[in-house]
């Protein structure tokens, strides 16, 4: 699964002169109602998978649920008929489809051994994970803000996990894992954006991640009930609803107004998870997830600050934003 509170590739980010964000017809509350749409969409999804457990193992739920998912491919096929792709673009889809696919395994595996709120806080950390690789491996520069606001990403994660204080469950070390496998993937896929369209970006993550998952799913396979099935494929429903509802959010409005909405994604989870199976609100998690998505809406901020700065200094005076 990508990213959920980072803007995608798919999606415009907010604040750079010739983005939707930075013309005039923005609707800061038909942006914000999208990423409602959006996080419900996700809990949703994390929702669903909790409730299937480890009846089904998790690889082979993770095959399943992108397997069912390529219904939504229909769109694409044209874009991706047309696509002229080279052998570096193949190397690099493939290469994402089995990073991505290893973090999904692990996430389909975090969800039946620890409480949704915790898989919810802890996968905040993507776009953290992808603020550092972004300084490492693409040589963006980290201001001091954004370095101390990893670093209270980073505390955040610690206060969930609270090492020293109590047992770490494989669950956790998932997370973390599914984390740090989502950001690499995020960052392949910006990578590609500069040589493929949207479409085929995400049309090729379908099809490279089904393709990844299936000898993994094979190793394992039980025969699914038609239950299972169906669930599954309200997964693939809601999960693709859900991306594109925060493509919507993110045309809508500045992503400094959508982004404080994904807080309500760990609210939800944590109401889910206390109403539905009997996992009791943790004031710890809630106090982590909190200065994890504090950390990453100022990163997100900064970084629209910038872009806005950067597209202001391409402009020639006395010149319009182009559209």
């Amino acid at each position: 699964m990508v990213s959920k509170v980072a803007p995608t590739n798919d999606a415009p980010t907010a604040g750079t002169a010739g983005d939707p964000a930075a013309r005039d017809d923005q609707r800061p509350l038909l942006g914000v109602f999208w990423m409602l749409v959006t996080g419900f969409c996700f809990v949703a999804v994390t929702a669903i998978v909790k409730y299937l457990g480890d009846d089904m193992p998790a690889a082979q739920s993770a095959f399943l649920r992108y397997l069912l998912g390529l219904v939504f491919l229909l769109p694409m096929i044209p874009a991706l008929r047309a696509a002229r792709l080279s052998p570096r673009d193949y190397r690099l889809f493939g290469l994402r489809g089995i990073v991505h696919a290893l973090g999904v395994i692990l996430w389909f595996y975090a969800m039946t051994q620890i409480p949704l709120a915790e898989v919810t806080a802890m996968n905040y950390l993507a776009p953290v994970y992808i603020t550092i690789a972004a300084a490492i491996f693409l040589g963006e520069r980290l201001a001091w803000r954004r370095v101390m606001a990893v670093v209270a990403a980073l505390l955040g994660a610690l206060i969930i996990l609270r090492p020293g204080f109590r047992e770490l469950s494989p669950g956790h070390i998932a997370m973390l894992g599914t984390a740090a496998f989502f950001a690499w993937s995020y960052m392949l896929a910006k990578v590609m954006s500069g040589t493929s369209n949207a479409a085929v970006v995400v049309g090729m993550l379908s099809i490279t991640v089904t393709i990844g998952l299936a000898p993994f799913a094979w190793w394992v396979w039980v025969t699914p009930t038609l239950e299972q099935l169906a669930w599954l494929f309200l997964v693939a429903l809601f999960a693709t609803g859900g991306h594109y509802a925060m493509t919507l959010a993110f045309a809508a409005a500045p992503i400094t107004v959508t982004q404080p909405v994904t807080f309500l994604q760990l609210v939800w989870a944590v109401l889910i998870g206390a109403m539905f199976f009997g996992e009791p609100a943790d004031i710890w998690v809630i106090a982590g997830g909190s200065v994890i998505i504090g950390a990453v809406c100022f990163i997100s901020w900064r970084e629209a600050m910038l872009k806005r700065a950067t597209a202001r200094a391409a402009t020639p005076a006395g010149a319009p934003p182009t559209a």
